[in-house]
């Protein structure tokens, strides 16, 4: 994914603290070009605290406009939550942050019930999940009791305490990092949560250019605990999001491109090396991150490369691998562009 170079940024103000967006009516919606033309921006203003992850970052936008959650995984030291950071200041969306540690409880996620002395009753108080934008901050360095409050609120945007269904506020996205697996101290994640994540973005270690200017960038300054120091605004909002989102429902997609992304989808299924295929709901994101992805190409119609393009992201965390093919240094990657490489695609 090679983003566009993007339009001057319009600045905005943000909303107040602890006070969540919600969809804006209909009527007061911008046009979608204008609506494309902000969230071009939010890669802008991202740019300025992080270097060398356009990918990743055109791959969150695509996201919040999927209404899709991602997960970012890199080893420590890679700016994953400060990329998730510049993101939210960049947005004028309610965020919280939760880091996840051992002793990390599902009720410090969700909220819980808890005593108030003046209506002598218990009441329940909102976790930080009631927000538009959670960065789920090192989520596999929680136990997997922990791990799995996110479930509901992922799947149904709402959280069920003491019997009761409460509804998160919209939109509402999880950004979460992890490190890889094989380091100390982590726990999987459950193919059940890892199948509602849109999109897993691999965070690479930058080449010498790209951590070069990282280096010259604190030489002058940067500190990137005060992104505001650095001249990141707000350039984009939920009416943006809402619009962007709409324009995305129009955009068409052909009966050969449909029955690429299922052909892609049942050929994980059916590839020797593993033992996990790609689910129905797989291919539905797939289909929702390719228009997303087209949309913000300035298209209306979906390709097959615009598939091709999305499928390593939004599918290589979806699939397991037989034992016997990691044994044989067979990695997912190379499965999948084996995948890919074995479909006919449509013309």
């Amino acid at each position: 994914m090679q983003p566009d170079q993007p339009p001057a940024p319009v600045p905005d103000a943000g909303p107040g603290p602890g006070v969540a967006a919600d969809v804006p009516a209909e009527q007061d919606l911008p046009s979608a070009e204008e609506a494309r033309e902000a969230l071009t921006a939010v890669r802008t203003e991202v740019a300025k605290a992080v270097v060398g992850q356009d990918v990743a970052v055109t791959g969150l936008v695509v996201a919040l406009l999927s209404r899709g959650h991602v997960l970012l995984e890199g080893v420590p030291g890679t700016a994953k939550t400060l990329l998730v950071r510049a993101l939210a200041a960049s947005l004028r969306l309610d965020t919280a942050r939760v880091q996840f540690t051992p002793d990390l409880m599902p009720g410090d996620v969700t909220g819980s019930l808890v005593y108030d002395a003046g209506v002598s009753d218990l009441v329940f108080r909102e976790g930080p999940v009631f927000t538009n934008l959670l960065l789920a901050d090192e989520i596999n360095r929680t136990p997997p009791k922990t791990q799995a409050s996110l479930l509901e609120a992922m799947e149904e945007r709402q959280v069920t305490v003491d019997g009761r269904p409460r509804p998160l506020p919209r939109p509402f996205v999880v950004a979460a990092t992890q490190n890889p697996v094989e380091q100390e101290g982590t726990y999987p994640l459950p193919e059940a949560q890892l199948d509602r994540f849109l999109l897993k973005l691999r965070l690479p270690l930058p080449p010498r250019e790209a951590e070069l200017e990282v280096l010259q960038r604190h030489a002058t300054g940067f500190d990137p605990r005060d992104l505001a120091a650095a001249g990141l605004r707000a350039v984009a909002g939920p009416e943006h999001l809402a619009a962007g989102a709409r324009a995305v429902g129009g955009v068409r997609v052909a009966p050969d491109v449909l029955g690429y992304v299922v052909d892609v989808v049942r050929a994980t299924r059916e590839a020797p090396s593993l033992s996990l295929g790609v689910s129905p709901r797989g291919a539905t994101m797939l289909l929702a991150a390719s228009r997303a992805w087209a949309w913000l190409q300035g298209r209306d119609y979906v390709t097959p490369d615009d598939v091709k393009a999305l499928a390593p992201a939004t599918l290589g965390h979806r699939v397991q691998l037989r034992p016997e093919a990691e044994l044989e240094g067979v990695t997912v990657d190379a499965v999948l562009t084996s995948v890919l490489g074995g479909v006919a695609v449509p013309r």
